[in-house]
């Protein structure tokens, strides 16, 4: 049994101040307490704060982060679209070894900087050849493999993807990812539930990649009729072209078109929803739904600013992830998200009240 002592600790129902904490010999939390009458308490000269949530991640474009910050001259646009073809490379290359190699060096960081849990958005699925394993859930088991050797708890989200865009056949590069209907889905999901069952700190979550990855009529029978009892998470209008080519394809914005046809509630966690309108908004608030903001990575592919304060003021519920990895850090992450609200409102101390606020709710 150790003990340690830090100048505070933030609990359910405020700061405890000092705060004694007995961990035993497998580095659990045995007790917590203002006082202590142990003489050999070790004392940190720290505060602690419960552990973060990161609510998504794409562990193998951890091996990239950085290396698509190459302005050209060329006539090809530097942005999300560009992007995205630099890690359909990476995406053929990596193996089942190299991922488990890349996840565990990223939940190590996450771990250091302060994340004790990560909803991990998997969607390479298949070999290099676009095959799937014998084992079917191969890949997302060297994931959970890597959470289990670090220690990080982790929930699987084993990805739907089906399409290369809205109505449009997969691309060469997306080969690894494709499931070619709901019942390949299935098997890949009930796979990785399995796999789940090697570590006690994994669980599993659907997962649909996005409106334009997965055909419409798929996309409702996973939101109908899959498990009702675990999340469901989805890209969902990260960029403006992907809200024109809904609204081309499907007669309806993104989330709009959600609402209507999924009967959205709080299992749902909306990855981005950038660009909504007011009621869509309040749609997602009305639901129960949940908004997953990355800051870092929404400001590196320039995809817009979530107008966070109006469903603060709703009282919508939203959550952090890390995504593509630019950072890793959970405090730089709610500092790029209180700075662009604070551009886009031009008021400061009303917009960090209120993400303060909110988020130490969601920490609770």
């Amino acid at each position: 049994m150790v003990r340690y002592k830090f100048n505070g600790l933030l609990q359910n129902d405020g700061w405890l101040i000092p705060a004694f904490v007995s961990v035993d010999d497998k580095g659990k939390i045995s007790s917590i307490s203002d006082h202590t009458s142990d003489k050999s308490v070790i004392d940190l000269n720290a505060f602690a704060v419960p552990g973060f949530q990161n609510a998504h991640s794409h562990a193998f474009q951890y091996a990239m982060a950085g290396l698509a910050e190459r302005h050209t001259t060329t006539q090809t646009p530097d942005d999300f679209w560009s992007w995205r073809e630099a890690m359909y490379k990476l995406a053929l290359q990596v193996n089942p070894d190299d991922t488990e190699v890349i996840a565990s060096m990223l939940y190590s960081e996450m771990l250091r900087h302060g994340y004790t849990h990560v909803a991990e958005f998997h969607y390479v699925h298949h070999d290099k050849n676009g095959k799937p394993y014998d084992q079917l859930s191969e890949m997302g088991s060297r994931l959970i493999s890597a959470a289990k050797k670090t220690g990080i708890g982790i929930t699987m989200v084993p990805i739907f993807y089906q399409k290369g865009g809205f109505g449009k056949d997969p691309v060469e590069g997306q080969k690894r990812f494709i499931s070619k209907d709901t019942d390949s889905y299935l098997k890949l999901f009930e796979a990785t539930q399995k796999s789940a069952l090697q570590y006690e700190h994994a669980n599993v979550a659907l997962g649909i990649h996005s409106l334009r990855g997965v055909d419409p009529v798929c996309v409702k029978e996973i939101c109908l009729h899959g498990s009702k009892n675990v999340p469901l998470h989805i890209h969902v209008s990260e960029q403006l072209k992907e809200v024109s080519d809904s609204l081309e394809y499907l007669g309806r914005r993104p989330v709009e078109w959600m609402l209507e046809n999924c009967e959205m509630d709080a299992r749902f966690h909306l990855v981005h929803a950038t660009h909504v309108n007011e009621s869509e908004l309040s749609g997602i608030v009305k639901s129960g739904a949940s908004v997953v903001l990355c800051p870092s990575t929404e400001g590196n592919l320039g995809d817009g600013i979530f107008p966070l304060r109006d469903f603060i003021s709703q009282d919508g519920n939203w959550s952090i992830g890390t995504d593509s990895h630019i950072g890793l850090n959970p405090m730089e992450e709610l500092r790029i998200l209180d700075y662009g609200q604070r551009l886009i409102s031009t008021q400061a101390k009303y917009v960090l009240q209120k993400i303060r606020r909110k988020f130490r709710k969601n920490c609770n």
